[in-house]
């Protein structure tokens, strides 16, 4: 990993790329969403204060544990813009998601307790399946598959295909 010195205040695209082990269209990406900020040089070249590093390696934390992008930004946004968060600063932000990721954790440990269950079992049925059906939400609204079409709708038709031959005429 290069080393940055630390007179140097500004990165360039590249340097924050290889520090952070993001892409470079990721930090692209991120910079169109609003996670990071950058200023144009008079060659109208990116430069990242060094406090985006810190910005980065958060937006890829939290989109691991399966943040959204715009929850991401808003936490940001909270974050002072003229120096470098702090590790309380991290704390009260990552403290706002405990909760989603505790309920994100019972699903998967759900998912994960009867998985062996339903493949072997393979009926998922919306009476019986806690996967597709938790705490039989669905059975409390309608009996059958939730994917049927509804009593007294017709089915829609596939639409036509014309061949090649008919496109060309």
């Amino acid at each position: 990993m290069p080393q940055i010195p630390e007179k140097i205040h500004e990165l360039t695209v590249g340097q924050l790329s290889a520090r952070s082990g993001a892409a470079v269209s990721a930090l692209h990406f991120y910079e169109s969403k609003g996670l990071i900020s950058s200023r144009r040089t008079t060659g109208n070249q990116r430069r990242y204060h060094r406090d985006a590093l810190r910005r980065v390696a958060f937006v890829r934390a939290a989109q691991r544990v399966g943040i959204p992008l715009a929850t991401i930004r808003e936490a940001l946004a909270e974050l002072p813009e003229e120096r470098t968060p702090t590790r309380a600063d991290w704390a009260r932000l990552s403290e706002a998601w405990r909760s989603e990721l505790d309920e994100r954790i019972k699903q998967l440990s759900r998912l994960r307790d009867h998985l062996t269950d339903c493949i072997g079992c393979g009926c998922l049925s919306l009476d019986n399946c806690v996967l597709s059906n938790p705490d039989d939400v669905f059975g409390e609204r309608r009996t059958g598959s939730r994917l049927m079409v509804e009593q007294g709708a017709a089915p829609r038709p596939a639409p036509e295909r014309r061949r090649e031959s008919e496109d060309s005429r």
